[in-house]
């Protein structure tokens, strides 16, 4: 009897872990593929907002238009002709949810409103402290890091020594576009994104929005 209750308790664990497991996505880009593990437990609506924008084929034949070496990679806004894409609404900053911004997670890029993260992300290329929550103040409030490579490190290591340059007002642009091809969700982690999880992100931005500068990381 006691055996056959430990073998229900050890398959229980099992399927429990399963239908919880985290949600991966394949970026495949222009120098190789990667994979990053997503942490919808610790950002539900970043997760959700990124995953709804990976539905919609919203990343296909962008680019990383912000290389800095030692520092991160930013992608996701912008075409190869670096037009900038239309995207849905700002979420809110869940930055603290006790991920770091350390080498290899993913985390929102915004403007210094801390709430206008919208598309674009960056990958860190180092323990980057001065980005991770200190507290609610919008000077402290640090990067929303949702997510990590699991797969593919030296593909976003290689992307992050590639040569950049200026064009217009952008800088840090590489001098060769690396181009983001597709990103996949794999498996059945996530079949649909929770609709109440980005209700506050269907409006379409609006002409004022646009005009707003790029999304970046400031350093």
């Amino acid at each position: 009897m006691q055996l056959f209750k430990s073998v229900l308790f050890t398959l229980a664990i099992f399927y429990t872990s399963q239908l919880y497991a985290a949600p991966s996505v394949e970026f495949e880009t222009s120098q190789g593929n990667f994979v990053v593990e997503l942490h919808p437990e610790k950002a539900p609506k970043t997760v959700a907002n990124f995953l709804q924008y990976v539905k919609d084929g919203f990343y296909e034949n962008t680019i990383f238009h912000r290389v800095i070496s030692r520092f991160m990679i930013q992608g996701g806004g912008f075409e190869r002709d670096l037009s900038e894409k239309s995207t849905r609404a700002p979420i809110t900053n869940e930055s603290n949810n006790g991920l770091l911004n350390e080498v290899g997670t993913i985390a929102m890029a915004r403007t210094a409103d801390p709430d206008s993260a919208t598309a674009q992300f960056f990958v860190n290329l180092a323990d980057n402290q001065f980005l991770n929550f200190v507290s609610a103040n919008p000077e402290e409030i640090g990067y929303c890091v949702f997510g990590k490579v699991t797969s593919g490190l030296e593909v976003v290591q290689k992307i992050g020594v590639t040569p950049t340059t200026s064009v217009g007002r952008n800088s840090d642009v590489p001098i060769k576009p690396i181009m983001i091809k597709s990103v996949k969700l794999l498996g059945e982690a996530v079949k649909e994104t929770p609709k109440e999880a980005i209700k506050d992100n269907a409006k379409e931005v609006t002409k004022e929005t646009l005009k707003e500068a790029p999304k970046e990381v400031n350093k």
